[in-house]
C-alpha cells in the first residue's frame, strides 16, 4: 500500500459555547478510549478468526485441487474480508498494524500487484516466483517476506491480495472475476510450487494478523493498555487521525478517484475476485463502528456521546454523513470495474466519493468540537 503523509496538530482546548467544561474532561473521555481499545481487540480477534477459517480452506485445497475446493477457499478468502475491511479505520497514527518499524500492513494488505511478480501471466507462462525455480529453489516464509515489495511497490509477494491472485487468477473477464482453473494447482507447470506458495502466504497472514491482535488484547503489557492508559486528548486525536486519512485520502482518493480517473481495474482494490465495492464498504463501516462505540453485536461509548455533549446538532450531522457514505457505496452497481467505465455506475461511484469527502470534512468538524486540531492530507 502507498504510504500517505498526514499531519495533525494539537491545539489549545477549545470550549464549546453551552459547554463550560473541557469536551474531553477524564471522566467522559476516558471510558471512550477505553472502549475504542476493546472494539479493536473484538475486529482484530474477529479478522484473526476468519483467516485461520481461510487458512484452513486453503489446506484443504491444496491437499486434494478440485474445482469444489477451489469453490470452498475463493469463498473463504470473500468471508474474511469483511472483518479485515473493518479494521483499516485504526490504521493510519502509527499503531501496532502499521508502525514505521514494525507494523505488518504491507505484508497484509498491500496493494496494486503486479501479477507478474507471483505467477505467470497471458503473454508471459514463465513469469514469477513460481515459475523462478533457479533463482528460488526453496520457498519460504522467509523467503517471501523478504520478496514483498522488493524493488518496488507493486511486487508484492504476500497479503490478501497475493492469495487473492493465486485463488482467482487474472481477471479477463467483463462480467465477472477471475477464473484460474484447479488444475493450475494439480497438472499444470509448476503446479507443486503453486500449491506451496499459496499454502505459505496462508500461512504468514494468519501469522502476522496474530501479532497484530496480540497487541490489542486484554490483560496483557501491550499496545493496547497503553492505549487505554493514554491523556484522552491524545488518544482521541490518534482516533480521529486514523478515521479521518481513512475515509479521505485513501478511501476517497486512493481506493476510489484514482480507479474512476483512470477508469482501469488494475486501480481498483480487490480486482482478481471482484470484492472491491464489498472492500469499500467495510471500510466505510469500520468508520461508523469506531465512531459509534460499536462492532458486530458488542457497543459501548463511542465518539457520538463525547460530541453529542458538546454540539448534538454536530453529531447527528456526523451520523447522517456515516450512513450516507455507506448507503451510496452500496449503491454503487457491482462489479467495480464495470461501475467505473458506466455512466450509470461513474455517476454512482462520483457521489460515493463526494459523500465520504462530505463525511471527511465533518470529521474534521467533530475534531474541532473536541478541542482538536486536525490537518488531513
Amino acid at each position: 500500500m502507498k504510504k500517505l503523509g498526514w499531519m495533525v496538530l494539537v491545539a489549545g482546548t477549545l470550549v464549546s459555547a453551552g459547554c463550560a467544561t473541557d469536551p474531553l474532561e477524564e471522566s467522559r473521555a476516558r471510558p471512550v478510549v477505553e472502549r475504542y481499545a476493546a472494539l479493536v481487540n473484538e475486529n482484530y480477534t474477529d479478522v484473526v478468526t476468519k483467516a485461520k477459517e481461510l487458512q484452513t480452506a486453503v489446506n484443504v485445497f491444496v491437499a486434494d485441487p478440485t474445482e469444489a475446493k477451489l469453490a470452498a477457499a475463493r469463498n473463504a478468502w470473500l468471508a474474511a474480508r469483511p472483518a479485515y475491511g473493518q479494521s483499516e479505520a485504526f490504521r493510519f497514527y502509527g499503531g501496532p498494524i502499521d508502525d514505521e518499524d514494525t507494523g505488518p500492513e504491507g505484508l497484509i494488505n498491500a496493494w496494486p500487484l503486479d501479477e507478474a511478480y507471483i505467477d505467470s501471466v497471458r503473454g508471459a507462462p514463465e513469469a514469477g516466483i513460481i515459475n523462478a525455480t533457479l533463482e528460488f529453489p526453496t520457498l519460504t516464509e522467509e523467503l517471501l517476506t523478504s520478496l514483498n515489495e522488493r524493488d518496488g511497490e507493486t511486487n508484492i509477494a504476500t497479503g490478501y491480495h497475493a492469495i487473492e491472485f493465486l485463488l482467482w487468477g487474472q481477471d479477463e473477464s467483463k462480467t465477472g472475476p477471475g477464473n484460474r482453473p484447479a488444475s493450475d494447482f494439480e497438472t499444470a507447470p509448476n503446479a507443486d510450487r503453486r500449491r506451496q506458495y499459496l499454502k505459505l502466504a496462508t500461512e504468514l497472514l494468519v501469522k502476522d494478523l496474530e501479532s497484530v491482535q496480540a497487541q490489542w488484547a486484554p490483560g496483557a503489557d501491550n499496545y493496547g493498555k497503553k492505549f487505554g492508559a493514554e491523556e484522552p486528548k491524545e488518544a482521541v486525536l490518534r482516533i480521529l487521525t486514523g478515521l479521518g486519512s481513512l475515509s479521505g485520502a485513501e478511501l476517497s482518493g486512493e481506493r476510489m478517484t484514482v480507479a474512476y480517473d483512470n477508469r482501469d481495474q488494475e486501480d481498483e482494490h480487490s480486482c482478481f475476485s471482484d470484492n472491491t465495492k464489498g472492500d469499500l464498504y467495510a471500510n466505510a463501516l469500520g468508520i461508523q463502528n469506531v465512531y459509534l462505540g460499536r462492532y458486530g453485536n458488542q457497543d459501548g461509548k463511542g465518539l457520538d456521546e463525547l460530541v453529542a455533549a458538546v454540539d448534538p446538532k454536530l453529531d447527528e450531522e456526523m451520523k447522517k454523513r456515516l450512513q450516507a457514505s455507506l448507503d451510496a457505496i452500496q449503491a454503487i452497481p457491482g462489479p467495480f470495474d464495470q461501475a467505473i467505465d458506466t455512466a450509470e455506475g461513474r455517476v454512482k461511484v462520483k457521489a460515493a466519493i463526494d459523500a465520504l469527502e462530505a463525511q471527511t470534512e465533518t470529521l474534521v468538524d467533530v475534531a474541532t468540537a473536541l478541542g482538536i486540531t486536525l490537518n488531513l492530507e
